[in-house]
């Protein structure tokens, strides 16, 4: 559907023809003689050059600013495909990024992989079903960040979350820090339904805000909080240095009892998937009834036809009127004005030669006449 973004700029299109008739007209156009081109010694037929440039002249000047009006008033398509729908849900995802979830215990598409590979396939799934919700992320390990503010381009904190490794922020687990920073991102937020999905694989073993703080700020402020305990009750030798990974589900399941949230248990890649479809289920998203539409802009196309026409003024105005027939012309452009050339203050043709009489000033000397007679 074609729309215009400022329909009002339309108005302007008569503006050049208001200049002209409010511009004064110049001196020497009241005496200027007009003689028809028949009088002239041209053909039957023909137009003089003149004429015919400024026609042409003419005919581009108007179809350029034709194209720059059309341009000013912002033509533009309504995709309906590209509706975005509203729900006035707003989320953030708070993700353990501690050196546990370096462990190689999930399974992704037939390859084991790290734990944090898992998580970020999946959450990039479940951002792809929250069109409509506000989604931002903060990660945590032994400090804590946000990565990205609550926004509606869920593909770029899809981006910023698969950049994200595992060490920037440390190695250990500060659960409290990381919840706290995501409800200090949403207290001030006017959404009627605020939600923290938090996923932890560890222990609050870090950080200067504990878990059971963060649980109670969350009570508060009225903030939902979803739990996730990631991996297994066991220790892995070898490749975590005999680190323990054990998670800590007592505090998780108390953090999402408090806030009214769920708890999850995930021990596998098909069982982060099926958390995630439960919190859709659980947050499930609404539509409104006026959503946001998105628009293709299609005023750049007017624009740069404006431009080449005022291009092409410049260049070929002279040459134009070649091909113009005559029979498309005003009859008023088949008369001559034949104005005289002045040049500093004396009239002169074309060819530069005085017109009228010389001045005395200007006469060149005379011999006496003494010498003439001598002659």
């Amino acid at each position: 559907m074609l729309s215009l973004a400022t329909p009002l700029a339309l108005l302007a299109l008569p503006l050049p023809l208001l200049v002209r008739w409010l511009a004064p007209r110049h001196a020497g156009a009241a005496a200027a003689l007009r003689v028809p081109g028949s009088l002239v010694g041209l053909g039957d037929g023909a137009v003089p050059s003149a004429a015919g440039a400024g026609s042409a002249r003419q005919l581009i000047a108007w179809a350029a600013w034709i194209a720059l009006v059309a341009a000013a008033a912002g033509p533009r398509t309504l995709l309906p495909d590209a509706l975005q729908p509203m729900s006035g849900r707003e989320i953030v995802l708070a993700l353990d990024f501690s050196g546990s979830m370096e462990a190689k215990d999930f399974v992704l598409d037939g390859t084991v992989v790290r734990r944090i590979d898992a998580v970020k396939a999946v959450a990039a799934e479940f951002l792809h079903r929250r069109g409509g919700d506000r989604v931002g992320l903060v990660v945590f390990a032994e400090e804590a960040q946000l990565a990205a503010v609550p926004t509606f381009d869920l593909a770029s904190v899809a981006e910023i979350l698969d950049e994200i490794e595992i060490g920037t922020l440390g190695r250990s687990t500060a659960i409290g820090d990381g919840l706290g920073l995501a409800l200090k991102r949403l207290k001030d937020s006017a959404s009627p339904s605020r939600v923290v999905v938090l996923l932890s694989d560890g222990t609050n073993t870090a950080g200067a805000v504990g878990a059971e703080a963060a649980s109670r700020l969350a009570e508060t402020l009225g903030i939902r909080v979803h739990t996730i305990a990631l991996g297994s009750d066991t220790t892995l030798e070898g490749e975590l240095n005999g680190a323990s990974i054990r998670v800590d589900e007592e505090t998780l399941a108390a953090i999402a009892a408090a806030s009214g949230g769920s708890t999850f248990r995930v021990g596998s890649t098909d069982d982060l998937r099926q958390v995630a479809a439960a919190i859709d289920a659980l947050e499930p998203i609404a539509f409104p009834s006026a959503p946001i539409a998105a628009a293709r802009e299609l005023w750049p196309w007017p624009a740069a036809l404006s431009l080449l026409l005022c291009l092409a003024g410049f260049a070929f105005g002279d040459a134009a009127a070649r091909f113009l027939p005559t029979r498309f012309l005003p009859a008023r452009l088949l008369e001559l004005r034949l104005r005289p050339l002045r040049l500093f203050g004396r009239d002169r043709p074309a060819n530069g030669q005085p017109t009228g009489p010389a001045s005395p000033a200007a006469a060149p000397p005379q011999p006496p006449p003494e010498r003439r007679r001598a002659a």
